[in-house]
């Protein structure tokens, strides 16, 4: 897309072709709808490629933690912004863009709100592709960095329960203690981390994601028709449908900072642990995470984020292979994959 200041109509295209990419995760559709358009109406936000800075230019993820599920969820608009002022003054280097940590209804327009308070960029590079549920597999493999140093910011929740942090340590450490605040905060907290040079995010982010997850969006609200909003969007992919039926059996519970389920349509039973995990028809696996597997509704063609989904809802299932997404290299590290294994009691690696 190249250098680009983004409009409103860019905005609903982000949310809508992120909700797709969500795949069952990523936020909310209405909150990534009012966070964008709240963005630019704090200033304007700036949509650069990868070419536009030089790679030992350094870029910041920012992402959402938490459970999209959880009720007392609070995250304000100076708290977002405290989140990259704290590594700004903490972090011993510049700071070049900003990136989000994956796509999602919410998580695609992540960091346009910061980069309109501060003057940064938008990185066209998200930490990935897709969604995903753990920090880790938003941290471009710096697990596997030895001795790696993580720096990240935290601030979110209200009143008594209001938290703000930043902390450094090792990466799995930190990850864990911002997901515990997200606890203590209600829910859901915003959060700044790990920055990197541009050469690195080249090697293992999804470059180009936020600009496919417009065209993706773009083409979905071309369409009119429920029907034909999700066979346009599986003909974009390069995905299937799987199953059209009734949602039966779907149970959700919340447990450390994630939505975790099950639910069947018809014949086919998912999984989730925020994201789709998951899909069986007749015991047979149709798709496994990385794969995206995405519900819709069939009626309207709207995406249906696992912890909206309802029993007796009329959804479409869909699933776009592995290699058809752009995709981080977290994606490919099996020792990531497997901590999903315990979670949902399912064969990932």
């Amino acid at each position: 897309m190249g250098r680009t200041w983004l409009s409103e109509e860019q905005v609903e295209q982000a949310v809508y072709g992120g909700a797709i990419l969500g795949g069952g995760g990523g936020g909310w559709i209405k909150q990534g709808l009012e966070n964008g358009k709240k963005a630019l109406t704090k200033g304007r936000v700036e949509l650069i490629t990868v070419d536009e800075l030089k790679n030992a230019d350094k870029a910041v993820c920012v992402s959402l933690v938490g459970a999209p599920a959880a009720k007392e969820q609070y995250v304000s608009d100076a708290q977002f912004f405290d989140t990259i002022q704290l590594m700004q003054s903490n972090y011993p280097e510049n700071i070049g863009a900003i990136m989000t940590n994956e796509n999602g209804a919410a998580t695609t327009v992540n960091g346009w709100l910061q980069a309109a308070l501060s003057g940064l960029p938008v990185l066209d590079a998200p930490c990935n592709g897709r969604a995903h549920p753990t920090g880790s597999m938003g941290s471009l493999n710096l697990s596997d960095i030895p001795n790696y140093v993580s720096y990240q910011t935290a601030a979110g929740g209200k009143d008594q329960r209001a938290v703000r942090a930043f902390m450094s340590g090792e990466l799995q450490t930190v990850g864990d203690a911002v997901r515990t605040m997200s606890v203590a905060a209600g829910g859901m907290v915003a959060v700044a981390r790990n920055p990197v040079s541009i050469e690195y995010v080249k090697q293992n982010a999804a470059v180009g994601g936020i600009t496919q997850a417009i065209e993706l969006g773009r083409t979905f609200l071309s369409e009119a028709v429920g029907l034909n909003k999700i066979e346009a969007v599986t003909t974009f992919l390069q995905g299937r449908i799987v199953k059209v039926g009734t949602v039966n059996a779907f149970q959700l519970h919340t447990a450390g900072g994630f939505d975790v389920g099950t639910l069947r349509v018809d014949n086919c039973e998912l999984t989730f642990w925020n994201e789709f995990m998951t899909i069986e028809e007749n015991g047979e696996r149709k798709g496994t995470f990385p794969d995206l597997i995405m519900t819709f509704d069939v009626q309207s063609g709207a995406p249906v984020v696992s912890a909206e989904i309802q029993n007796g809802q009329q959804l479409a299932v869909v699933c776009v292979p592995k290699t058809e997404l752009l995709l981080s290299s977290t994606m490919e590290n099996l020792a990531l994959l497997s901590t999903i294994e315990p979670v949902i009691q399912k064969k990932i690696v």
